[in-house]
């Protein structure tokens, strides 16, 4: 079967009697061209199927106007948050989004960033995996001098900026309020210790209690525990202690809903008898009963931080980045920690 070849400007030329630098430039709208001589190029160029040829074109400019972004996951309302704010702020300086989800595992992070490389993103945009210890897959996009950027979860390197929360702070501002609350035995549901913002938050969470004279006791921290599911086994577990905590930071908003909601239906009061803290804001934390006291991550400003700041460094290669940008964050105090009336 005879494939239908490509219409080209040089095939527009040749219809309009014209020649195909002008072709070139009126489809450009470059001013030197009549107005009248580019609406007939244009509309030949639609009667005739032409399609900018958008790959040959980056390959001489060495600039595709794409920026690839890389996340654990999609399925959350923090992450969503993120890629609405790149998204934003991509799109008014004329840039495309390449997005990719690596699981939490670190070799599909590193297969989504070979892909991006040979998709020629400009720069990259990246919340690492969970399993990631180092950042050697990284290192022939840094030879290239390909702008990366790590936000939310991310590594300490001199050549990458990366933007957070102070996660050790955060942690400790919950527990700090679950103890001006008069809670002792206060419980710690995290993530995986591997990743900053897990470790950060539950370092925060130690350092309020020791300087409240309260011991770390391991028999009150649960690590590994994301999402609703787990909340469940979570709350689970606190019912088989002879002795319930009083108080509980988690580390995310999904699994303390879901704990809560356990611990209710065993017919634990919150927070009468067990007070409860989250982290993110997300929907859910204004939508359970009682509505869940939380940590507000500025979800949606990171993402425009962040490409803003990626696109400033397309801009000015050669001059000086910070190699930290830290976001405030804040508690909202609601009723499934109110001790104290």
């Amino acid at each position: 079967m005879k494939t239908k070849r490509e219409v080209t400007i040089y095939d527009i030329a040749k219809a309009l009697n014209i020649s195909a630098a002008t072709v070139s430039r009126g489809l450009k709208d470059h001013p030197a061209i009549k107005q009248e001589t580019k609406d007939k190029i244009r509309a030949m160029a639609q009667e005739m199927g032409y399609q900018h040829n958008f790959f040959a074109s980056s390959l001489r400019k060495r600039k595709t106007n794409t920026i690839g972004v890389v996340v654990p996951h999609l399925n959350s309302y923090f992450m969503s948050s993120v890629i609405a704010g790149i998204e934003k702020a991509a799109n008014q300086e004329g840039y495309n989004l390449i997005i990719s989800q690596s699981l939490e595992s670190v070799s599909k992070e590193s297969a989504s960033v070979k892909t991006m490389y040979n998709s020629r993103v400009d720069g990259l945009l990246v919340s690492l995996a969970g399993d990631t210890q180092s950042i050697e897959h990284f290192d022939f996009i840094l030879k290239k001098e390909i702008p990366l950027i790590f936000f939310d979860r991310v590594f300490e390197d001199p050549n990458c900026t990366s933007i957070l929360i102070d996660n050790t702070q955060a942690g400790y501002d919950a527990t700090l309020h679950l103890l001006k609350q008069g809670c002792k035995r206060i419980m710690h549901i995290g993530g995986n210790l591997q990743s900053n913002v897990y470790a950060d938050r539950h370092e925060g969470y130690k350092q309020a209690l020791e300087d409240h004279g309260i011991a770390y006791d391991p028999e009150l921290v649960i690590i590994d525990i994301r999402g609703g599911q787990l909340g469940i086994k979570a709350a689970q577990q606190i019912l088989d202690m002879e002795k319930l905590p009083d108080g509980i930071f988690t580390s995310s908003d999904t699994s303390a809903a879901a704990c809560m909601s356990e611990l209710k239906r065993a017919g634990i009061r919150i927070p009468e008898d067990i007070a409860i803290v989250g982290f993110n804001d997300d929907p859910i934390s204004r939508l359970v009963e009682p509505r869940l006291t939380t940590i507000q991550y500025p979800g949606y400003e990171m993402g425009e931080v962040a490409a803003k700041t990626l696109i400033n460094k397309l801009k000015h290669s050669s001059g000086d980045s910070m190699n930290t940008i830290m976001l405030k964050h804040k508690l909202i105090a609601r009723e499934s920690s109110s001790k104290k009336t």
